[in-house]
């Protein structure tokens, strides 16, 4: 993070605002708050926000809805808070397409890991940081220095930042089957947990806006008792 995060925490409980607004502030965060979905919106409209750290149980307002709703406007990373060991409302989380999550009662110090995290994957590098072409497959075309991936249309297509990491890894390694161990390495690295069924739900929503048919995947295969594979071959430009 070469330059200060501005993260935007979306909760309507006070205590948890006033904590986290403190320590991130002392971490030389930017902060702003939000306690529900038209703040959220008016903020992100106005504001060059790094990164959204979203509640799911908002008084009268859903957090997967208003994830679900953000992104179909916007990529910005998105952390969900989730009731403890509830690895249900992770899955959902994850098919709307949050970035990572963090649970009830929670450390400040995790959750800054977690932003750091995932600001990482999410940074735009330079071409003198990355100098790797761009990469095409299909009607498909991934642009890594812009993190976008565009149809042969030129249409934008929303990944979040789990989701191009995700399709990265399969496009760097073509034609090879991946276990989820070696996807969770490839995507989140030092903060990977022991969850890896955000591999299966993230493939899952890849093949839903990559795939013809994404119950009968053409591109993106299954491996039986192996993991996954991305059948076609790319073109480096």
């Amino acid at each position: 993070m070469t330059q200060m995060p501005h993260v935007l925490i979306v909760d309507d409980d006070e205590d948890i605002l006033s904590l986290l607004t403190q320590f991130l502030q002392n971490q030389g965060c930017k902060v702003a708050v939000a306690r529900r979905g038209e703040e959220m919106f008016s903020l992100l409209d106005t504001q060059a926000v790094s990164v959204v750290i979203l509640d799911v149980m908002l008084r009268g307002e859903n957090g997967f809805d208003l994830c679900r709703q953000l992104r179909t406007r916007s990529s910005v990373p998105v952390i969900m808070l989730t009731a403890v060991g509830e690895h249900t409302d992770r899955v959902v989380g994850l098919e709307i397409g949050a970035d990572d999550y963090v649970t009830k009662p929670f450390n400040a110090r995790e959750l800054l890991a977690r932003i750091k995290a995932v600001l990482r994957r999410a940074e735009i590098p330079t071409p003198t940081q990355d100098a790797r072409p761009m990469l095409s497959f299909g009607r498909w075309r991934l642009d890594v220095a812009r993190r976008e991936l565009r149809s042969d249309d030129n249409t934008l297509i929303f990944l979040s930042g789990g989701e191009f990491d995700l399709l990265l890894a399969f496009a760097e390694h073509p034609q090879r089957v991946l276990t989820r161990d070696m996807l969770l390495d490839f995507t989140r690295g030092d903060a990977s947990a022991p969850f890896d069924r955000s591999i299966d739900v993230q493939i899952s929503r890849l093949r839903r806006k990559l795939e013809a048919d994404p119950k009968s995947p053409d591109l993106i295969r299954t491996v039986r008792n192996g993991g996954y594979i991305l059948m076609a071959q790319v073109r480096r430009t």
